[in-house]
């Protein structure tokens, strides 16, 4: 069969896009396939995002924190972050909302496949799965590979990598007003590596032991960071453990534009949208979305969807730090959350911020770390 669109893959990128088409008139006589392999996913994972005033979300929002604590073993420092909140949404309250919308859209397919094949041939998109085969105009494929990262030199690659337990205490010990965004007291051992602590009420909380850093750890030393922490940071003996969620996110400013064509797009993690500097993904992939369906109504070329800009090399140049000594980390979130406000820094990290707002937040910052990783990436670029 042949569809006007293919999206490939049911996650955050694809659901995102699928619902966005079918809420637009524009796309009503257009037909919309959505493939995944599993038709009904797990509730295996959260996104969390800071948002001003109300957002499209609110009606599945699981917690929201209207402070922030962050740490790095110098200071410690709750700030209050209005007009933004800090807000979580549970992966099976998205998907259900998700799939219920798009249930409701006669024009969008949602068919189980397992993707072995795409394929471009005669200006359409051969799709193969495990069963059947499908041609699109045009394919938006949320797969991600890391093989063509780790196999060029060019832009240095690391990861946001992470377990979390979801714990219940005997008695209150969390502020349930406060997430604790960064905690940077721990042992670094070499690496970028914090506590993240998403309290639910006084007696459960999300808590997450968070990396930047090249490999992965076993699941061993995550838990027992986590354990220690539990008890030696919250002074916590009796606790349960309710859950587990763990993930890894590529941070890497690595042109994924040139495996786009005319007619193949990679949304989400599979297109670069993740922030490279931070691994902060939901928000990001919903702006972006909101941005390519005006694109999509003028025909062009999706290859020509995605531009670099300053944001891109602000994020090489952590990224080319901290490639080069990972220990970096603590120092550089320390000092910018030590020196400028969250509001100034949430809007550098959307991409919001003036140039000379830009200015203000690297200039709180190591400044010598910043200026070596300038020069040497003036002439790679």
């Amino acid at each position: 069969m042949t569809y006007d669109y293919i999206i490939i893959g049911a996650g955050a990128s694809g659901l995102l896009l699928a619902n966005a088409m079918g809420k637009d008139s524009f796309f009503a006589e257009r037909s919309i396939l959505l493939l995944d392999k599993d038709l009904d996913k797990p509730n295996d994972r959260t996104w969390c995002f800071w948002e001003k005033g109300k957002g499209e979300f609110d009606a599945i929002l699981h917690k929201t924190w209207d402070h922030i604590l962050v740490a790095d073993g110098s200071y410690s420092k709750r700030m209050a972050i209005d007009p933004y909140k800090y807000k979580m949404i549970r992966a099976k309250d998205f998907y259900n909302t998700s799939r219920t919308a798009i249930n409701g859209c006669p024009n969008i397919t949602f068919l189980k496949g397992k993707v072995v094949g795409i394929e471009e041939r005669d200006n359409q998109i051969i799709v193969s799965t495990d069963s059947l085969t499908f041609v699109g105009k045009k394919v938006f494929n949320s797969i991600f590979d890391y093989k063509p990262l780790l196999q060029q030199k060019k832009y240095p690659v690391l990861q946001q990598h992470f377990i979390g337990w979801f714990i219940k205490s005997a008695s209150p010990i969390f502020d349930s007003e406060q997430a604790t965004f960064m905690d940077f007291s721990i042992p670094q051992i070499g690496n970028t590596r914090f506590m993240y602590v998403l309290p639910l009420s006084e007696t459960e909380a999300l808590v997450e032991y968070t990396l930047f850093s090249k490999n992965l750890l076993s699941t061993q030393e995550y838990e027992e960071a986590i354990s220690n922490y539990i008890k030696n940071n919250l002074a916590c003996h009796h606790y349960e453990i309710l859950d587990r969620e763990k993930g890894n996110i590529p941070m890497s400013c690595y042109d994924f534009n040139i495996h786009n064509s005319k007619h193949l797009m990679h949304i989400g993690v599979a297109g670069g949208w993740a922030k490279p500097s931070s691994g902060f993904t939901f928000m990001r992939t919903h702006q972006k979305t909101m941005a390519l369906i005006p694109f999509l109504k003028e025909n062009r070329p999706l290859n020509t969807f995605h531009k670099k800009d300053r944001f891109w090399f602000y994020d090489l140049l952590l990224l080319d730090i901290l490639s080069r000594d990972n220990s970096k980390g603590r120092l550089i979130f320390g000092q910018l959350f030590k020196n400028r406000s969250p509001q100034k820094i949430f809007a550098f990290l959307d991409e919001k911020s003036t140039i000379w707002q830009d200015l203000s937040i690297i200039l709180a910052c190591p400044k010598k770390e910043f200026i070596r990783a300038f020069l040497r990436r003036l002439f790679l670029i």
